[in-house]
């Protein structure tokens, strides 16, 4: 028998200053539902997670707390195992960066880059990032702050080792171009690496530390540790025993398919990461993807007022694990940040999972019961009548794998419901309570209620990755066997038996009665004061044909820069699906024109031109206040310049 075919894909591990949150889950779940499709699809899976537990953070949270690094770690680890056994997380193996093993690994690859000549020892002088563990020069600060989180920065210098990471510039930007490779995703991430970080001049980068001791010791240096992202970044293969004694998975799933991440440390793992694997004559991973943040409508804050009670474990309990699994999932367009508040996740869990998925199980099963008592007959009468839905059936499955790999799980789970709502609506198009009625009609009702069924179980396959606790509930329902719930089991039609018996089951979504729900949640939140509000008043209101007037497009920025002698604004070349033209946005304190490059922005594209210190602006680029500023209002990269806004 043939080598099942390897599939290793990983979240980044995570760093346990404090308990995990709803953001942690998402990547995680997103993670766990690639590698459960996978592994219905035969592969040998290997689906690592785990925890970076050095840093002077670390240090500085444990002295606050008067406890050593390791046991202020060691109680948030029992936190994220906790979480993550609450989620169903089908991880593999779990790595911690204090693992004997991983410890070893970290310092074999820093003895070896350091013979080599890949490091030396200097000293370095700049900036540090203490929350981000991050380094950085003056001229990537932004305001003076750290560009990253946006914190303050402190003067570091110390004697250190560097890494030659300027070296690998030239082969990075030609892996981050290379379009048959396709490595870093969205594409709007490759934009922001090549032109804020490598085409200004991608710098050596310090790897050792000697201003605190919580870390792993240079072997041949006792008096420095080893940078805790060249610590992190290895865990990746360390997990797989690579240059340690502890585990021999690395020549089986190495390269790994997928590093799945939060954007904000694309960097890390999109030049830093290759940089060493290069420099170590090691194949790069396949695919990075970099997804966007779960945001707050306030600029990030919780607020009691909103209902924003978002402990995980409080959501899992109150309204099952599957429905925090698939809200995120659906929810999360890849590559844009996601707005979240409980009141979005009351109405999505209404709307697809009570009234559309769960309504359709539990008519379904009803009425098999009611007309026939549970078992359908042989004898059934199947019509042209049936063709469209069962043709939409067949096209889902194909889809639903691709973008599942993807992580485009927000179009997968639109593409799913919609073939729910078409089942939803073959009900009504063939009224089996009339056919129940007229005796000669009962092979057309059976026929009906097969098909019905078997729609149920088709959809519920391609589900299961999102929401496997609620999978095998309606497989039970219908009368679904697991001989016939197999992943490529929803690409065939006809599979449940002639005489399939159903079992009426327990109400799978019980509806949510929102106002109730937000109002317990604000009872359960912390009692903090509420910062003023500096929204501005809502303004009076207008005719629709005002709003009509207006033509918002989406529109891709070809090019971006500062206007001379302004502080304010920055000058765009874009193309709005019918040419290019140019337009000049206030945003400059906000962003870095490099970082907008690329990018599929929301645009007003027939306000009348005006003049704009000298410049013609043909438009307005929309954006929101955001905290003390404003962010563009973006679109993944498949929205198609010139796409209506509406």
């Amino acid at each position: 028998m043939a080598d099942k075919q390897k599939y290793y894909i990983t979240t980044p591990i995570y760093y346990p200053s404090g308990n995990p949150h709803i953001g942690h889950c998402y990547t995680t779940i997103a993670c766990d539902c690639v590698a459960r499709m996978k592994r219905m699809q035969g592969y040998d899976v290997m689906f690592l997670t785990g925890t970076d537990e050095h840093g002077q953070k670390i240090e500085k949270k444990a002295q606050e707390a008067g406890v050593t690094p390791k046991a202020y770690v060691d109680d948030i680890v029992a936190n994220f195992k906790k979480l993550w056994a609450r989620l169903g997380i089908s991880y593999d193996r779990y790595v911690r960066t204090t693992d004997d093993y991983h410890i070893k690994t970290v310092q074999n690859i820093f003895e070896k880059l350091y013979k080599d000549g890949w490091i030396y020892k200097s000293e370095y002088k700049g900036k540090y990032c203490t929350p981000c563990e991050s380094f950085w020069t003056e001229s990537q600060l932004v305001d003076g702050k750290c560009p990253d989180c946006g914190r303050e920065v402190t003067d570091a210098s110390e004697e250190a080792y560097f890494f030659k990471l300027s070296h690998f510039a030239p082969k990075l930007k030609e892996l981050l171009l290379d379009e048959e490779k396709n490595f870093l995703n969205p594409k709007s991430r490759v934009n922001e690496m090549i032109h804020n970080f490598i085409d200004p001049g991608l710098q050596d980068l310090c790897v050792s530390r000697t201003s605190f001791t919580w870390g792993i010791p240079v072997t041949f240096d006792d008096k420095h540790i080893v940078y805790v992202w060249i610590d992190a970044l290895t865990n990746y293969i360390s997990a797989l025993g690579f240059m340690n004694d502890t585990y021999n998975d690395y020549e089986k799933y190495w390269p790994a398919d997928a590093h799945v991440m939060a954007k904000e440390i694309v960097r890390f793992h999109s030049l830093i990461w290759p940089s060493i694997l290069m420099a170590l004559g090691e194949p790069l991973p396949k695919k990075i993807f970099g997804h966007g943040w779960i945001t707050f409508g306030d600029g990030g804050k919780m607020s009691k007022s909103k209902g924003n009670v978002i402990d995980p474990f409080v959501l899992c309990d109150r309204y099952g694990v599957d429905a925090l699994r698939f809200h995120l999932l659906r929810e999360m367009v890849f590559g844009s940040d996601m707005p979240y508040s409980n009141e979005m996740m009351f109405n999505r869990y209404n709307s697809d999972l009570a009234n559309d998925l769960g309504n359709l199980v539990s008519r379904t099963v009803a009425m098999t019961v009611k007309y026939f008592g549970g078992t359908l007959p042989a004898e059934k009468e199947f019509t042209d009548a049936d063709n469209d839905l069962l043709e939409q059936l067949d096209a889902l499955p194909e889809y639903v794998s691709e973008n599942y790999g993807n992580l485009h799980f927000s179009d997968a789970l639109e593409k799913i419901f919609r073939v729910i709502a078409r089942t939803n609506k073959y009900i009504d198009e063939n009224e089996p309570w009339k056919l129940a009625k007229d005796e000669s009609m009962k092979p057309r009702l059976a026929a009906v209620l097969y098909n019905l069924l078997d729609s149920v179980r088709r959809v519920t396959i391609l589900l299961t990755p999102v929401m496997p606790h609620t999978a095998p509930l309606i497989f039970e329902q219908i009368g679904a066997g697991e001989d016939i719930t197999g992943w490529y089991d929803s690409a065939k039609k006809y599979l449940l038996p002639a005489d399939v018996t159903v079992k009426t089951g327990p109400v799978l979504f019980p509806r949510i009665d929102v106002e109730k729900e937000l109002k317990e949640l604000e009872a359960l939140a912390p009692k903090t004061e509420e910062a003023p509000s500096d929204l501005e008043p809502l303004k009076e209101l207008t005719k629709y044909d005002n709003f009509a007037a207006l033509d918002l497009r989406a529109v891709k920025v070809l090019e971006c820069e500062k206007v001379p002698k302004s502080d304010k604004l920055l000058k765009f070349k874009v193309d709005d699906g019918f040419g290019e033209r140019q337009v000049l946005s206030g945003i400059a304190k906000y962003y870095k024109p490099e970082e907008l490059i690329g990018k599929t922005l929301a645009m007003i594209v027939n306000l009348e031109p005006r003049k704009m210190m000298g410049f013609e602006s043909n438009g307005m680029i929309l954006s929101v206040k955001h905290g003390d500023g404003y962010r563009v209002i973006e679109f993944p990269d498949s929205v198609k310049p010139g796409s209506d806004i509406s």
